[in-house]
């Protein structure tokens, strides 16, 4: 039985490109297990982003999108510093999420509890569940104290 021939690494990149966005960071970990020249993975990619077919602020937009109404805005941040994206385009995306932030964090509670808390037990885990969402402290309380019994 034959061995399929080894892909090249644009194909690999396109491969990748085709089923979702990836930042310049993100792609660059892939692909670098497949080339020993780091020279002509980083040409690939400027080639890739010349096109237009790799571009970090198309990855923030649909992390973003795709993230808003299960996560807040510190873990959406979180991630996208994680793989590699400018400050600026973070800053600039998370500035939107911080306006419906509270409207967002009562969904995810509701969603997740649907009463208040009871007990301080209760109500700590609930605080808990909202800050491993990435909700800021200030918008944890204002959720848990609009619901709170305890």
């Amino acid at each position: 039985m034959r061995t399929p021939p080894e892909k090249s690494l644009r194909s690999r990149a396109l491969d990748a490109l085709s089923r979702r966005e990836h930042s310049r960071t993100e792609l660059a970990r892939k692909l670098a297990a497949h080339t020993d020249n780091p020279d002509e993975l980083h040409a690939l990619l400027d080639d890739l982003q010349a096109r237009g077919w790799l571009s970090d602020a198309r990855y923030t937009e649909q992390i973003v999108h795709a993230r808003q109404a299960r996560y807040g805005s510190r873990k959406i941040a979180f991630e996208l510093r994680e793989q590699g994206v400018d400050a600026s385009l973070i800053s600039a995306s998370v500035a939107g999420l911080k306006d419906t932030e509270l409207e967002r964090a009562r969904a995810v509670w509701e969603k997740k509890f649907g009463q208040a808390p009871t007990t301080e037990q209760e109500k700590a885990k609930q605080i808990r569940f909202l800050q491993s969402r990435g909700f800021g402290w200030e918008v944890i309380v204002r959720v848990i104290a609009g619901h709170a019994n305890c």
